[in-house]
């Protein structure tokens, strides 16, 4: 029967397992002066070599016949280990066997001497998995076995064990395994098995195993069985590296605003039969891909994909800020975690798509902060707020005709407000009125209301003034953001509502220039500091002189 790779060359003596070089110099000095602790424990990632050295140290520990600190792997101990046959090493799977009982099974058995062997080995394998009753039960027996005993713990996650557990053993940790070790050790299994497999190749799959040697030589077997020759392209194909082309076009929908056409596409992998949580991770990982690509300037080393991969990602990466990318990570790792305990799975991800292709609808504050992102990096680039991606009603190309005089427009309808061209000279400005607008000395107010309605609209109106005729509020500042921020979401509206709320009627707004704001009567600067101390409602005394 044909065996896979990481079985049959499963290492069997220290100077087999690779990467480890730290742990197995301190094990073989142990064993060559005769120093073993009582109680190992082994952690760190899958397919690092934890197992494998545990019985490599349960061997050595037994070898009638050792080469220094190495077993012989020859002696009848060393076969009946290999083999399962010795009763005196004992394997335990932690998460199949985790309760008291067990435990207290093993208790009873430490006392007897060993049938064949120097020492009874156990090996609990996963021992994190025990319960809280099990590790109770294993305190004492831990601290003080009999001389004949010897304990080997392994783990991937070290944090979950009791201190109590922890500060009974000696630790070892097995760190991911470096991809040029994986690399060398997938060339030599090649050489030893007659197939070829080139450099780059056991590169890209060393990369892909993540640090684990068993998930390297699991890749390889599956990549072999395609053909004898493994090739970067094979590898890609057969592992699917390649042909996830929906993630770009789930992308473009993003870019592009295009809601419907990423609901469509949501809706053909479904009836594919794609599941919508595996879609969700492969999106998440899709964005990583281009933070990585956008903010480090080698991303090969980061990211797992072959060179042709990283220049499409390189290109796709460029149309985003990372901000963006940022925010829509933080949605979509939301979105997986709500996958995970909803009714409809596909609902999740079709309220995803759409906030993502409609930043409008992202109201939480780190939705905002990546809008704003957005609009400084597109005024540091010299983008008219207008020139941006359409996140707002389309602007009209040529300049609209002067609003005919109207019934008060409601505050729900902001589209359909009408504003002066940021660029049109202030005469055209000013709707055509018998009288001069007069300063509106609630504009204090309405700032106060907008500081909490909307902080961003508060923020860059903090420097403006306000006048108002009978239809029309004018609003007098020289922010060109306040001009991008009030075109977005229902930042009019809010504006409208809170105009409404401090003069008790609805006006139509306008934006104009402070520069280009009609003169109104001088003032002298006493006047103005006592008018302005007034608006302001602060105590101002006069005194003669």
């Amino acid at each position: 029967m044909y065996q896979v790779l990481y079985r049959k060359w499963r290492p069997r003596t220290f100077a087999e397992i690779y990467g480890q070089d730290t742990v197995t110099a301190a094990l073989r000095n142990e064993l060559a002066e005769g120093h073993l602790a009582h109680a190992y424990l082994f952690t760190g990632s899958r397919g690092t070599g934890k197992t494998s050295c545990a019985k490599i140290l349960a061997k050595a520990v037994n070898c009638l016949h050792p080469h220094g600190a190495e077993p012989c792997n020859e002696c009848e101990i060393c076969r009946g280990i290999d083999d399962g046959s010795i009763t005196d090493v004992t394997e335990i799977d932690a998460a199949s066997n985790n309760g008291v009982d067990n435990i207290r099974d093993l208790r009873d058995e430490v006392a007897f001497a060993p049938a064949a062997a120097k020492y009874r080995v156990y090996i609990i394998d996963e021992v994190h998995m025990l319960s809280a009753g099990a590790f109770n039960a294993l305190l004492k027996t831990l601290e003080e076995p009999p001389a004949h005993v010897l304990f080997i713990l392994a783990t991937t996650e070290a944090h979950k064990l009791p201190a109590t557990i922890l500060s009974r053993c000696q630790r070892f940790q097995f760190g991911r395994i470096a991809p040029e070790k994986i690399a060398e050790r997938i060339a030599y299994i090649a050489g030893q098995e007659h197939f070829t497999v080139e450099p780059a190749a056991a590169l890209l799959l060393a990369r892909l195993a993540d640090g684990g040697m068993r998930d390297a030589l699991s890749l390889l077997d599956q990549c072999v069985a395609g053909g004898p020759d493994v090739t970067v392209a094979s590898v890609s194909q057969t592992l699917g590296l390649v042909g996830r082309s929906y993630l770009y076009d789930l992308s473009a929908c993003v870019r592009g605003q295009d809601g419907g056409g990423a609901l469509a596409l949501i809706d053909r992998l479904h009836n594919a039969s794609v599941d919508m949580e595996r879609l969700c991770v492969e999106w998440i990982e899709f964005y990583r891909h281009l933070l990585i690509a956008r903010t480090v300037k080698e991303p090969a080393a980061l990211i797992v994909a072959p060179p042709e991969e990283i220049a499409r990602l390189r290109q796709e990466a460029a149309q985003y800020t990372p901000a963006a990318l940022l925010q829509a990570l933080t949605l979509l790792q939301q979105t997986l975690d709500r996958l995970r305990g909803g009714v409809s799975r596909r609902v999740e991800m079709e309220m995803a798509a759409l906030r993502l292709c409609t930043p409008r609808l992202q109201t939480d504050p780190a939705g905002l902060a990546a809008r704003i992102a957005r609009l400084e990096e597109a005024f540091a680039a010299g983008v008219q707020p207008a020139d941006l991606a359409p996140q707002t009603p389309q602007t009209p190309q040529t300049p609209p005709a002067p609003p005919e005089p109207a019934a008060e427009q409601a505050p729900a309808a902001p589209a359909a407000e009408a504003f002066a061209p940021p660029a049109a000279p202030p005469a055209e400005e000013a709707p055509p009125a018998a009288a001069p607008p007069q300063e509106f000395t609630a504009w204090p107010d309405v700032l106060a209301r907008l500081a909490v309605s909307s902080p961003p609209l508060y923020g860059v109106l903090l420097d403006s003034r306000a006048q108002a005729d009978r239809e029309f509020l004018y609003v007098l500042t020289n922010n060109d953001l306040f001009r991008a921020l009030v075109r977005q979401d229902n930042n009019l509206a809010l504006l409208q509502q809170a105009v409404q709320a401090v003069a008790g009627r609805s006006y139509r707004i306008k934006v104009n220039r402070m520069a280009a704001e009609p003169a109104v009567k001088p003032e002298n600067t006493m006047e103005a500091f006592l008018r302005r101390g007034a608006e302001l409602g602060l105590p101002i005394e006069e005194k003669d002189g």
